[in-house]
């Protein structure tokens, strides 16, 4: 594991991005471009539990730990992708503290929780290293819940208090979109959400984290407090850089420098 969740204790700000193609070619060059940590999207991606074990694969040998947002809160599904060896789970659309309660049961093993057994898996080495595995998985594995509902804004302090919940990451567009401000990014309402947020993970210890688009925002979130920052995505990474090219070289085409030597 390459210690995300003991780095965000200790106070430090970690930069991630979205993986949001399935591809292991795209999650290589990700994880080696810088970030701390990325996130496989299950939620919203193009990708299948089976690309995860590959992408998880790419990511081994690279800085970023792997976080894989999954589409639901059942134990089932928690523990299958942590069994393939991800250091962090995010479940979307949390509406209540007995929903986080289940994925922060999810995440972790008996007496701690309600995680199945499996030692013949790629987190534990395929049984080589289980003991080991099972001893520091609690202090490992990063639990994170998305503040993206009307519902959630009046659990915030209590979802935050539970054992396992380590982060409370803020979802812009669905937050927006319930507040019925979609994309009204200095609206009160969500500003007021954004605080809300933070607040509650701060006075319980805990992080709070966010995904924008837009580079410049980062000094304004993070002088909230938010320090776990994600901004960016493979797919937009490669439709940017694709567009840009041929407005590029468009640009030549019309300019009529096609034709000069």
């Amino acid at each position: 594991m390459k210690q995300l969740k003991k780095r965000l204790q200790q106070g430090a700000t970690l930069h991630g991005c979205w993986l949001n193609l399935g591809s292991t070619v795209t999650t290589e060059i990700v994880g080696l471009a810088g970030y701390d940590w990325v996130l496989i999207d299950l939620e919203h991606g193009a990708g299948s539990e089976k690309d995860v074990y590959q992408q998880l694969q790419a990511l081994e040998h690279t800085p970023a730990a792997a976080i894989v947002r999954i589409e639901s809160t059942q134990r089932q599904r928690i523990h299958r992708i942590l069994d393939m060896g991800a250091e962090g789970i995010m479940c979307p659309r949390i509406t209540s503290a007995a929903e986080a309660a289940a994925v922060a049961s999810g995440l972790h093993y008996p007496p701690d929780g309600t995680r199945g057994v499996a030692k013949m898996v790629r987190a534990s080495s395929f049984g080589q290293n289980f003991q080991n595995y099972y001893q520091q998985a609690k202090e490992n594995i990063l639990g994170i819940v998305q503040i993206e509902t009307l519902e959630v804004l009046d659990h915030l302090d209590e979802i935050a208090g539970i054992d396992g919940i380590d982060v409370l990451f803020i979802g812009p567009a669905d937050l927006t979109m319930s507040l019925g401000i979609f994309g009204q990014f200095d609206h009160p309402l969500y500003v007021d959400a954004v605080k809300a947020t933070v607040n509650a993970a701060e006075k319980a210890g805990k992080a709070t984290g966010i995904l924008f688009a837009n580079p410049d925002e980062y000094t304004r979130y993070s002088n909230m407090g938010i320090r776990l920052i994600a901004c960016g995505a493979d797919a937009t990474f490669v439709a940017n850089g694709a567009r840009n090219l041929a407005h590029t070289l468009q640009t030549f085409r019309s300019s009529g420098k096609s034709g000069q030597s």
